[in-house]
């Protein structure tokens, strides 16, 4: 049985638990057996919502987006506020109580399957990271209300199915909001890579990088790599073959024009570039997606 708070709705707000019947069959659909959920709602100012559990079997997400809720994770105590995304995975035992001066408005989902480890790792939660930052984020809140559309479909089973697959797109979405609001707050990221897109037909050096925001190389690189994931000139890389495909798809200009227009003079080159990144060759690749 889901375990959701006991907490009295009032009518602004929301809960919606999933029948047995239903969850069973979630559990045995090949569209949703390794992921779904068992329970979702919002929470509007919940005033004297508290829960304590030893023993959860499932697992629990909150997007708080106002007011603030004290927790105790594990014997580890911390604080949710708005623009914070809470997971409280199967098995972990947790209590939290809403601030009686400022009691959080949540969105939330209980949710298990095969695949939920997985997710959470990907969304960047651990053991010792129980609460992400996101901000105030529209996508999310939209990404929730995508469940909560289900209702008043009476349990039917292409309504369960859909919010099983929107609970999928919810959380494939947070690695990305999370890239989205780091990139905003590194200004130096913006100027980075505005420069890259206004000299794709040119050939760019780390030098030059480097020298619009006031760093060495090797320490530009390193901060970098950091803040993304990858260099900085394979970036300027991927960007031109991006520009490269569009140029494939919507232009009859040759392989050999288009790398010119880019800056390489030699077309082998930039070709043997295209096909490592792209896995094919451009001659493929124009060939594919025109026929």
């Amino acid at each position: 049985m889901t375990q959701t708070s006991q907490w009295p709705v009032p009518a602004d707000s929301i809960r919606y638990v999933l029948p047995a019947p239903a969850i069973k069959a979630l559990s045995e659909h090949p569209l949703t057996k390794e992921l779904y959920p068992l329970a979702f709602g919002h929470y509007r100012n919940a005033l004297g919502h508290h829960m304590h559990r030893e023993h959860h079997r499932d697992n629990l997400l909150i997007y708080c987006t106002e007011g603030r809720a004290f927790l105790n994770v594990e014997g580890v105590p911390c604080t949710a506020e708005a623009g914070d995304l809470v997971l409280l995975p199967a098995g972990v035992s947790h209590r939290y109580t809403a601030d009686p001066d400022n009691p959080w408005t949540i969105h939330w989902v209980h949710y298990t399957g095969p695949l939920a480890e997985e997710f959470h790792h990907y969304m960047g939660f651990s053991d010792a990271i129980r609460v992400l930052h996101l901000g105030q984020q529209p996508r999310v809140l939209v990404d929730f209300n995508g469940l909560l559309s289900v209702q008043q479909t009476g349990f039917r089973s292409k309504g369960l199915i859909h919010a099983a697959n929107r609970l999928r797109q919810l959380l494939t979405a947070i690695p990305l909001t999370l890239d989205a609001t780091s990139m905003a707050q590194q200004p130096d990221l913006d100027i980075i890579h505005n420069f890259m897109r206004e000299h794709l037909e040119e050939r760019i050096t780390l030098d030059q990088l480097a020298d619009l925001v006031g760093l060495s190389p090797p320490h530009f690189a390193t901060r970098y790599r950091a803040q993304t994931g990858t260099t900085p000139i394979q970036h300027f890389l991927h960007l031109k073959v991006e520009r490269a495909c569009q140029l494939l798809d919507t232009s009859n200009r040759s392989f050999a024009q288009i790398s010119a227009s880019l800056g390489y003079d030699d077309a082998y080159y930039f070709s043997r570039l295209f096909k490592k990144v792209m896995g094919q060759s451009p001659s493929h690749y124009r060939h594919t997606n025109r026929h």
